[in-house]
This record gives C-alpha cells, structure tokens and sequence, in this order.
C-alpha cells in the first residue's frame, strides 16, 4: 500500500477511534499532510494525555495492511471550521506515519533533536530576542546580544557588495498608495499587505517590498547604457499580514528586513549578471556554514501580470542559468510571484531541514509597468531588465535558521560576545582590564562578579561563549592566558598575541575590520 494511501486510512480509522470512545464528538474534515494526517473534530474536549488512549484504540482497528508500529499521534490543536477565522473553533489531532518503525524512530529522533534546536527557546536562552504581546505578535524585539548579531551580519553584507559594486540605498517604510497600483501588488498581492493609512487624504501603505522604491530611484535622472549595470543594494523592512497561526519565532513574522538589491541592466549583460548573483549567493551562504542546498524554479502563478510570452523569455534565462552553471534544481509549478519567475534556494541545516532563504528573479513586468528606460548607444530609449535578488532573504529569518543550525554556539566571527576574561581574584582583574584592551576591537566581556570562578565558567558554557580567558597569578607572570575553548574545554596557556591569531582564523577569508 502506497504511503498517502496509508496516511489517508489513518485519518478514517482516527475518525473512528474518536467516535467509539468519545460518542458524542461530531466528525469534521481530516487529511493527508506531509509526514502523516488530521482530523477535526467538534464537541471534544480531551487533553494530550488522551491521545496514548486514542492511538491504543487505532490499534484495534486497524486492517493487516497497515502495521501498528509505523504511526503515532503526535499532538492536539485548534482549527477553524472551513478554515474560516469567523466559524467555530475545532478540535484537531495530528499523527505521522511511515511504511517502517525504522523510518518513524528516524524521524522522532529528528524532532527531539529539532526540539533541542528550537531558535525560540535559544533566543531567549541567550538573551538575543523576544516578542512581546503588547508590542504585537510577529514583531520581534533584539536585546542587546541580538542587535549586536544583526549588526556582525548586516556589516559584513554592506563590506561584501560594496566590493561588489553595489550601491547603497535606505528608502521609507510607507509609500503612496497609487505607486503599489502602479507595481500590481495592490491588485495582485493584496492578501499580504496591511490596510491603508490616511494622511492628509492620501492613502498609504506600509511597504510590502522595497523593488518600487528602487524603481523610482533609478528613475530619478536619465540613464545611459555606460551607466549599466546598476545595482542598488538595501538591509529594507517590510511589513506583511501573516495569520496569527503561521506566525512562528523569527521565521515567520509580521515586520523583517531583507538584504534586497535590484540589479538593471542591458538584455545583453543579463546572464552574466544573472550568473554572477547565483554563484556569489552560494559562496555567502558556505561562509555562513551552509554547505547543502536544494534549488527550485518556481514558475507562472494564476493570478500574474504582463504577458505569456514576458514570463516563458524570463523563465527560460533561469532555466539557462542553472544548466550553464551545473545547478541540479526542481521544478516549482506556478510557484512565482506575480511579477516573474523565480529561483529559489532552500539550505539544509546541520539535521537535514530545509530553509527557503535565497531568492532570484529576473523582471520585465516593473520596468514596464513604470515605464523606466535607458539610453542606447544609438541615442534610443530601451527598456532595462530589472534582477531582484535577496542573498540571505529576511535578516529574521535567516538568523533563526543559524541559531537552529548552530545549536546556538555560533562560529566565533558570528558570536556576539567572543569572549569572557575571568580573574580569578580581585587582585586579578587589573591585568583582566589589561588583556581586554589588548583584544581591542574583539567582541570581550570582563567578568568581575563577586562569584566563583567555577560557576562563572558553567555560565560561559550555557551562554555558548566561544573563549572563556581565565587570569591568575601564572598568567600574570608569563603574561599569557589560560584558554577555555568551547566544546574543547581547557586548551592551557597561551600568549595573548598568539589567541588574538587564533581568533582571526575563524574570520571569512581571514578578514581583520
């Protein structure tokens, strides 16, 4: 038996497990989701404890075909009727199943160790973000460590396309109504955006996404083609509606920034550029550690503006792409966005899940749509093609994977504090003072508490601090420090010009800023 047809089954005989033990439940609707199967119910009233009892019954009455040990109910939520926020609320209950216990233990093993990983509770484990009800759901607030994190990230992006040639932009958080008209989002993309704002009897809209004020920024004087390609970089937040029920830490939030640039240029430099954008985006992604990676063409959605023929050229350049470059990737039916096609990169983690970050478009309906131009070498106007490209995605989310990734102990360059000094005595902590303004530019804590030495080093290792440099009267005398290294322990002695080198291999391309 095929293993959706197994899953289907499941949610038939849960149904009827339900109904046996609990007589007066009503059956809602169930299904097949990835990894195993729902079913809502309504007049139920049962807690997690109930769902052992539940999966004993589904035992009973289960058919040869489907072996006991290959499912598990997992978990109890709410769910509205039809899905509609106004209806009644539902009871619903999870399960997974596989065609082998070998493949569920595999996969329960993979969710423990995902638990271990939650980006949430690390988050608040290591004082790097919360998110606050009063503030609002999917608006994340950074603490000090977080901000500190988003800064390392956002300056070594600003380093990194400034080399590249990108130019750097900062643009408004609200815009005029009439110009997301003009891009299509307000017809095309209206589920997502927040309802207007009335100032002075003008409407606006927090932005969705930052391309048309890119748009108009090139619009602002005449361009020539010696003048392309431009490439306007921006670390922009926008705003997007997102149901209370998909809303999930810093992966899936309400307010978040992208690294966003818009690349135009001549149908001429366009695969080069295109090639250019998709193998320096893999080389970011390996210095942040993501080595593995799956890659999706998402093509013409339903609802889309401009022509066929617009998004089959489109389409066909990033098919090239890909196969130019040797990029094995998928195919993502109707999966673009409203305005073109895209590429789009998922990161696997250090357990195999993987992440939507990295995104590639290339554009022919917003030049058009706001009739921007170009002049060729013949004194003609021509229309550009615009490239939108975002190497990590959302800052938000992009940190939430690393966290998870890393299991918080991120790599020493990433770590918002590199290092704690810890004298072992008052009388210590002169030269403590001393090693921190010898680390200069290192991210150092010293730490002076009136606590012990040894609880000191417990808290290093829960805060996953790369370095813990302990002082006393030894290194003192030999002008060194005692090196505790994360996952290592204690690695001895070490001068503090040899530790300053040691530190700077961890850096990308050994980089000193």
């Amino acid at each position: 038996m095929k293993l959706d047809t197994i899953r289907h089954s499941l949610t038939h005989i849960l149904a009827a497990a339900v109904k046996e033990l609990f007589p007066r439940v009503k059956l809602g609707t169930g299904s097949v989701i990835e990894n195993g199967f729902y079913c809502d119910f309504d007049n139920l009233k049962i807690s997690d404890k109930d769902l052992l009892k539940i999966e004993k019954k589904m035992k009973e009455l289960i058919k040869k075909e489907i072996k006991p040990d290959t499912f598990k109910l997992t978990k109890l939520a709410g769910a509205y009727l039809k899905g509609d926020e106004k209806n009644k609320m539902l009871t619903r209950i999870y399960g997974i199943a596989f065609n082998t216990k070998k493949e569920l233990d595999q996969y329960l093993k993979m969710q423990e160790e995902a638990e271990k990983r939650d980006h949430r509770k690390l988050g608040q484990k290591l004082d790097l973000f919360s998110i606050n009800e009063d503030i609002g759901a999917g608006l994340p607030l950074w603490h000090g460590k977080g901000a500190i994190l988003r800064h390392i990230i956002e300056n070594y992006l600003y380093e990194e396309l400034t080399s590249q040639g990108y130019e750097w932009l900062t643009t408004p958080h609200i815009g005029k109504l009439s110009l997301w008209k003009t891009s299509g989002h307000w017809d095309f993309y209206k589920e997502n955006i927040y309802s207007p704002i009335k100032i002075d009897k003008e409407e606006y809209l927090l932005k969705p996404m930052n391309c048309p004020f890119h748009v108009k920024v090139y619009q602002s004087k005449i361009r020539s083609y010696k003048d392309l390609p431009i490439k306007f970089a921006e670390l922009g937040t926008v705003y997007r509606y997102e149901k209370s029920g998909v809303l999930h830490g810093l992966t899936r939030v309400r307010g978040f920034t992208q690294d966003d640039a818009h690349i135009f240029c001549t149908p001429d430099q366009m695969e080069k550029e295109l090639f250019s954008i998709l193998k320096y985006g893999l080389e970011i992604l390996k210095t942040f550690g993501f080595k593995d990676y799956e890659i999706y063409l998402s093509t013409r959605p339903k609802k889309f503006m401009g022509t066929k023929k617009m998004w089959q050229k489109a389409t066909d350049s990033l098919k090239h792409a890909c196969e130019k470059l040797k990029l094995k990737y998928e195919l993502d039916p109707e999966g673009g966005v409203f305005y073109c096609p895209k590429i789009d990169i998922k990161i696997k983690d250090s357990i195999g899940r993987p992440w939507q970050c990295s995104t590639f478009q290339i554009d022919f309906n917003l030049p058009k749509a706001f009739n921007i131009s170009y002049i060729d070498e013949k004194g003609k106007k021509k229309e550009p093609i615009m490239i939108h490209r975002a190497l990590l995605g959302s800052l938000e989310r992009f940190i939430g994977v690393l966290l998870e990734h890393y299991e918080g102990a991120l790599p020493v360059w990433l770590s918002p504090v590199q290092a704690w000094i810890i004298p072992i005595t008052s009388r210590h902590e002169k030269y403590a003072e001393e090693i921190s303004k010898k680390l200069g530019s290192f991210r150092t804590k010293l730490k002076n508490e009136n606590e012990t030495v040894s609880k000191k080093i417990r808290q290093g290792e829960i805060q996953k601090i790369p370095y813990l440099l302990v002082v006393g009267d030894k290194e003192m005398k030999t002008k060194s420090v005692r090196v505790r290294e994360r996952s290592k322990g204690d690695i001895g002695e070490m001068k503090i010009d040899k530790f300053i080198d040691k530190i700077w291999r961890n850096y990308p391309n050994l980089r000193k800023n």
